[in-house]
């Protein structure tokens, strides 16, 4: 291949590439805010991403990037591109975002046949340091939650996703509390009844955002479900299991750069992390939690509430 050129950013993107992979390009920008649902923030980030690495590519190969050429791209390639990225100053979680970004463009184009490239695959994401706090910041739940639903093969399967993490971080569950839910405890107003530890019941507000990605689910889920069926069913139909669910965790962990704390109960532990940065009650989130003793609460005080007071803006990001 030819040397890489620098271009300028002042060129637009689809001038350095060929017809067939800037509409692929605006194809999937749209399937993300359409049909994934992410937040504008989100495919603002993954254009960026995207952006880069096509720019990169079209002055690697001397001229405009075409469908084509995806598909001979070869790990050294891939790794060529790290290195620029590395070698302009940008932050190992940044760099592995742009890579999980663009692994993910890569599997899209795949499943709708336009073109097949598993070189990437053979990429190790850049190691980041784990002297992260255990709950993720407000962006890194956000994040986590959107690049959930990139990751499936099936589109219905990303919504579930998309609903069982929402649900996670939207109401505070344990992983057990959401998988026990049943078709017939699917939220319809404002609350929802969860059964806990000991099979205590509390009743615990749940936002708009969440009933409404729990819906989506439901009406792309192709199982048909009984009222006393499981709400979250896994590919073939059955009970969704929590090792299916911590799987993904562990596969959005690596995409992403987040540490091994970054588990289904650390969005549990976020969603009482920022309510109490932004001034809830302890005793409430104590009831929203389902504790027992108020002692368990407390350690959610062990948080750089200013931190997270500048990041949570105004109110709980899923309520947007």
């Amino acid at each position: 291949m030819a040397a890489p050129a620098r271009l300028s950013r002042e060129v637009p993107l689809a001038d350095l590439l060929d017809s067939s992979l800037a509409k692929a390009v605006g194809n999937w920008q749209r399937w993300l805010s359409d049909e994934r649902r992410c937040s504008p923030h989100t495919c603002d980030a993954y254009a960026r991403d995207l952006d880069g690495f096509l720019r990169f590519l079209s002055g690697h190969l001397g001229g405009a990037a075409r469908l084509g050429d995806l598909e001979t791209l070869k790990p050294a390639d891939f790794r060529a591109w790290l290195a620029r990225l590395a070698g302009s100053g940008r932050k190992r979680t940044s760099t592995a975002r742009a890579l999980s970004v663009v692994r993910g463009f890569f599997a899209w184009l795949e499943r709708n046949g336009l073109a097949a490239n598993h070189a990437i695959r053979a990429l190790r994401t850049p190691k980041i340091p784990h002297s992260v706090p255990k709950a993720l910041t407000v962006g890194e739940a956000a994040e986590t939650i959107d690049m959930a639903g990139t990751m499936a093969a099936d589109d219905w399967i990303g919504l579930r996703d998309i609903a069982i993490l929402t649900l996670l971080y939207g109401c505070g569950l344990r992983i057990a509390e959401a998988l026990s839910l049943t078709r017939a405890e699917a939220p319809a107003g404002d609350v929802i009844t969860v059964t806990g530890k000991g099979n205590k019941q509390r009743m615990v507000p749940i936002l708009p955002v969440v009933r409404d990605a729990i819906d989506t689910y439901l009406n792309a889920c192709p199982w048909r479900m009984e009222p006393g069926d499981p709400l979250f069913v896994g590919a073939r139909g059955g009970p969704l299991r929590a090792r299916i669910v911590q799987r993904q965790m562990q596969a959005l962990r690596a995409l992403l750069g987040l540490p091994e704390t970054a588990t289904p109960h650390a969005l549990r532990h976020s969603f009482a992390t920022h309510l109490l940065a932004m001034g809830g009650d302890l005793r409430s989130i104590q009831e929203l939690l389902g504790h027992v003793s108020l002692s368990t609460t407390q350690r959610y005080t062990e948080v750089d509430a200013g931190r997270l007071l500048d990041e949570y803006r105004a109110t709980h990001p899923r309520a947007r």
